[in-house]
């Protein structure tokens, strides 16, 4: 089976981070692991739209990708926490300038022109 990095194509690295990071919930999963490590309940209650199964699904994919670590305790009940790796925390001035920019457009342009975001703002 070929690996991601293995399927794209040189010429677009955007088209690379895309496939990486795309989604809806992979880069709001990596914003709440800036500031440490969570556990899976944690992750799921900062994140209330996400469902149990997409959640595991995005922290599997991510893990997989190399960008989260995934800890088990042995204990009863057993612990389960998710930290960014080195390779992840790269992500966190992206992360930041995507939730800065969300909450400008959210604010500013959305309200203003709700029914000119049809048209180019």
């Amino acid at each position: 089976m070929r690996s991601k990095v293995e399927e794209t194509s040189d010429h677009c690295a955007v088209e690379f981070a895309m496939e990486l990071l795309g989604g809806r919930w992979k880069l709001a999963i990596l914003k709440q692991l800036v500031s440490g490590t969570h556990r899976f309940g944690e992750l799921r209650r900062a994140l209330p739209g996400i469902t149990q199964r997409m959640l595991t699904r995005q922290l599997r994919e991510l893990e997989a990708d190399g960008l989260v670590a995934r800890t088990v305790y042995r204990e009863v009940p057993p612990r389960v926490e998710y930290t960014l790796t080195d390779v992840g925390h790269t992500l966190d001035s992206l992360t930041e300038q995507l939730d800065t920019w969300g909450r400008w457009y959210r604010d500013t342009v959305r309200r203003e022109a709700p029914s000119r975001l049809g048209a180019s703002v």
